[in-house]
């Protein structure tokens, strides 16, 4: 689902749009929320209601590891990362560990 299919998807099912607005976090940036937004909106389908709490975790881990570099379990990442596969993300930071920045250092 590419950025116009989430506005096509808005369009076409305004009460699911406007239930996923009220998951927005008062901290998230916009670009922080569309793309959250876009991972809620791609999945929404394969989870019932009494799922949704799930999903929404789900959803945090992947902003949390996108945005904020956090980092979880390799099965989780895997996890998070097929359900977000297409998502575009522009300008996205860049994280490295403290290994690379040592090794990166005694290389000097």
């Amino acid at each position: 689902m590419s950025a116009l299919d989430v506005e096509d998807f808005i369009q076409q099912n305004r009460a699911v749009a406007d239930q996923v607005e009220t998951f927005r976090g008062y901290w998230e940036s916009e670009k922080h929320w569309q793309a959250r937004r876009e991972f809620i909106l791609r999945n929404i389908s394969e989870y019932d209601q009494e799922q949704l709490d799930h999903l929404l975790s789900l959803s945090m881990v992947w902003a949390n590891n996108v945005f904020l570099g956090c980092r979880y379990s390799t099965e989780l990442l895997e996890k998070v990362k097929e359900m977000a596969e297409g998502i575009v993300v522009e300008d996205a930071p860049v994280f490295k560990t403290r290994d690379e920045i040592m090794k990166k250092q005694q290389g000097r």
